[in-house]
């Protein structure tokens, strides 16, 4: 079983910053995808960034050139810096890890941390 915790949520004012972490535990196959999504209210849940093993990353359109994804593969941490926050940025925040074993595909996700962003 893999467990993931995130923290690093809370409010903040319009124009701020907030860094946002997770820790993964359990048996996580090396060759694996972190990321972090987020659900705004009344929204589905969207990609916000990922990150590979290899440190490759990905990240939505509204995060980029704001937002860094980074990890730390010996501590299984996952971190995501959020700067220029704006409203709209408002959200549950989720850690993911992603890997395969074989052909199975493996899909964690953490239980989500609020990041309120005031005008």
């Amino acid at each position: 079983q893999v467990h993931l915790v995130e923290s690093g949520g809370g409010l903040v004012q319009a124009g701020g910053s907030l860094r946002l972490s997770c820790a993964a535990s359990g048996s996580i196959f090396s060759d694996n995808v972190m990321g972090w999504y987020r659900r705004a209210p009344g929204k589905q849940r969207d990609l916000v960034a990922t990150i590979t093993s290899g440190g490759g990353t990905n990240y939505a359109d509204s995060a980029k050139g704001r937002f860094t994804i980074s990890r730390d593969n010996a501590k299984s941490t996952v971190d995501l810096q959020m700067n220029t926050l704006k409203p709209e940025d408002t959200a549950v925040y989720y850690c993911n890890v992603q890997f395969y074993r074989g052909n199975v595909k493996y899909n964690y996700w953490g239980q989500g941390t609020q990041v309120t962003v005031s005008s």
